[in-house]
């Protein structure tokens, strides 16, 4: 009797002196087995890929320790890296630009009483629901130069001018690009602001009617703000795509090309990886770009908590 007292009694002073770990210890138990496989497929996969960009390796022999070379090679001798930097940075900055704006724009829109509201709806979200392969795929047939939709439709209009071989040519291909990547997530950022807005007392809105406020003002003065913090998880999840989701759409429609116009990161590591069995260099190159985005959204999250969003 006394073994089982003095054991509940030990028990008893461990939950005074740790009172938060046996609240929430049905909580830590229920998320061990999601733990345990993010160490295994992505904090461990890091670790690795870290520890290979210090080496040399083809992915069949034994990887030799080159030290630094990996990442000088990629600031100093490897000029396709650096434009497939400019070209990420590029991508980056047009579409959470446009998607950004162009969704919200849409979500003003569909967020009216209109006749036949939820088919737009439905509508503009669908491309989101294809795969990158579809797309890509359908708006390379889109783009084609010989039977291109887009090319007789500006025949048929009569802007000859215009028509050119989209992503062949180096001064449209990229451009072309990020037009598609646009196309297809303009829904998804449509639908979170679409959301934003339907949670926004209508009796503000009212009130400001009644007091005479234009359109405009009710605009900048009621729904942007309350919008801030839908505005700041869209503008973050464009940013995450924009850097780590574009190999696709380029490997499908250009791989790249022509000319390395249309070459990002992503499309660059996959070829030094398997293409030229560079794995060590494309861990070096993979691990940059983590620490970039990394940093990127680590920055902007600070600036959302401190700054306008004030989180």
């Amino acid at each position: 009797m006394r073994t089982n007292e003095t054991a509940a009694g030990s028990a008893s002073v461990k939950r005074k002196r740790y009172p938060r770990v046996y609240r929430h210890l049905s909580a830590y138990m229920m998320m061990t087995p999601a733990i345990i496989l993010l160490i295994i497929f992505v904090i461990i996969p890091i670790i690795y890929g870290f520890y290979l960009s210090f080496h040399r390796w083809d992915g069949f022999n034994s990887p030799v320790f080159i030290g630094t070379r990996n990442y000088i090679r990629l600031i100093e001798r490897d000029d396709v890296f650096l434009k497939a930097v400019t070209n990420t940075i590029i991508f980056a900055i047009s579409v959470v630009l446009v998607k950004n704006v162009l969704g919200l724009f849409l979500a003003l829109l569909v967020n009216q009483k209109i006749k036949g509201v939820i088919f737009f709806r439905t509508a503009l979200f669908l491309p989101v629901t294809l795969s990158f392969v579809v797309i890509g795929l359908l708006w390379s047939w889109i783009y084609n130069p010989t039977f291109g939709l887009l090319n007789a439709g500006l025949e048929l209009v009569g802007l000859d001018s215009w028509i050119r071989a989209w992503l062949s040519d180096q001064a449209t291909a990229l451009g072309a690009i990020i037009t598609v990547d646009i196309w297809k997530w303009t829904g998804f950022h449509m639908v979170l602001f679409l959301a934003g807005l339907q949670s926004i007392p209508r009796d503000l809105y009212e009130v400001a009617i009644i007091d005479g406020a234009s359109a405009w003002t009710r605009l900048t003065r009621i729904t942007l703000p309350l919008l801030a913090p839908v505005t700041f998880i869209s503008v973050l999840l464009s940013l995450n795509g924009a850097f780590v989701r574009n190999f696709e759409l380029v490997f499908v429609m250009t791989d790249g090309g022509p000319n390395h116009t249309t070459e990002v990161v992503l499309t660059h590591l996959v070829t030094q990886a398997f293409r030229f069995g560079k794995l060590g260099y494309a861990s070096a190159m993979g691990f940059a770009l983590f620490v970039v985005v990394a940093v990127i959204a680590f920055t902007y999250i600070r600036i959302g908590r401190s700054g306008a969003y004030n989180f």
